[in-house]
């Protein structure tokens, strides 16, 4: 892949709302009729199960016509399991509905902020945390849940949260990636959950395992994971050198920064671009290429080190 090569986001992706659409031979998706610029179509739910049980994966925002759907899709199969990538609105709320309703237990990494390791700056930025979130089962990497007719291995994958975990169906290599990927436009990485250097380190940890296929929450399916990822960390790092040449222009702002590289971009998603900025410049800062003259927050005036 070329260095000045993106990767091939599909923004052409459709499907009907809480319809159940066969994906592969153990697995469907339900579209939650959620549109929003950061979730796309809206958030894709799998069900993963083809004999007598089924896990779902992402049960989605707190809309009862979801639920409702998901339990139409899963017909005579009995519902033992509710994986969740990561406690975001549009992932995990559904979860404790759908436990009520069928006795499931719900797997995740942990509550909100579980995997974090620095500090709490920034906090009352998390619009889109799902903080009430509690897993009846907390998984770590490399654990396996198993049903009549599959096996999921869930796989740490902090950086677009600390908690972000995706979870491999063994039998057909197939890797459902929550928001780590996305089919249709990169990953927001949102300081304080967030951490870009996190997020290049589970890049490279997916692409390790050699999956198949991916399989995001939001968009399309990924047909060629591996050039697909290397096109991602790619772009990621000519954002950082978008950053570096505009401050060597002169010293910056966050604002100005995201004004000039996000010129052409909905502005609808320059808050979120502001907080992948900040994310990138909180690396290029610990990296000492990068200086604000002090800790590295949204209103401090960025330049070279």
């Amino acid at each position: 892949m070329a260095a000045n090569e993106k990767p091939e986001f599909k923004q052409d992706f459709t499907a009907r709302y809480r319809e159940a659409e066969q994906m592969s031979g153990l697995v469907s998706r339900v579209l939650c009729e959620n549109p929003s610029p950061y979730t796309y179509t809206g958030t894709g739910t799998y069900i993963v199960g083809n004999a007598t049980d089924a896990a779902i994966i992402d049960p989605g925002p707190a809309m009862t016509s979801h639920g409702e759907a998901l339990l139409d899709a899963l017909g005579n199969k009995r519902l033992t399991h509710i994986l969740v990538t990561h406690t975001h609105v549009d992932h995990s709320p559904l979860a404790n509905w759908l436990k009520q309703q069928t006795g499931a237990t719900i797997y995740g990494y942990g509550a909100h902020g579980a995997g974090r390791h620095g500090g709490l700056m920034g906090e009352d930025v998390e619009e889109g945390a799902d903080k009430s979130f509690v897993p009846d089962e907390r998984l770590k990497d490399g654990d396996t849940l198993a049903g009549d007719s599959w096996t999921i291995q869930a796989v740490h994958t902090p950086g677009h949260t600390s908690n972000h975990l995706c979870f491999l169906l063994q039998e057909e290599n197939i890797l459902f990636v929550g928001d780590h990927i996305m089919g249709w436009a990169t990953t927001v990485i949102s300081p304080p959950d967030g951490d870009m250097r996190d997020y290049i380190k589970s890049l490279r940890k997916v692409a390790a395992l050699e999956p198949e296929r991916l399989a995001p929450t939001h968009g399309p399916w990924v047909e060629n994971p591996n050039r697909f990822i290397r096109g991602i960390i790619t772009h990621r790092k000519m954002r950082e050198g978008q950053i570096l040449m505009h401050l060597n222009d002169t010293p910056q702002t966050i604002t100005d920064l995201v004004d000039r590289m996000y010129k052409d971009v909905d502005k609808r998603l320059h808050p979120a671009a502001v907080r992948s900025v900040l994310a990138h410049l909180i690396a290029m800062v610990d990296d000492n290429r990068v200086t604000c003259g002090g800790e590295p927050t949204l209103e401090a005036t960025y330049q070279p080190a």
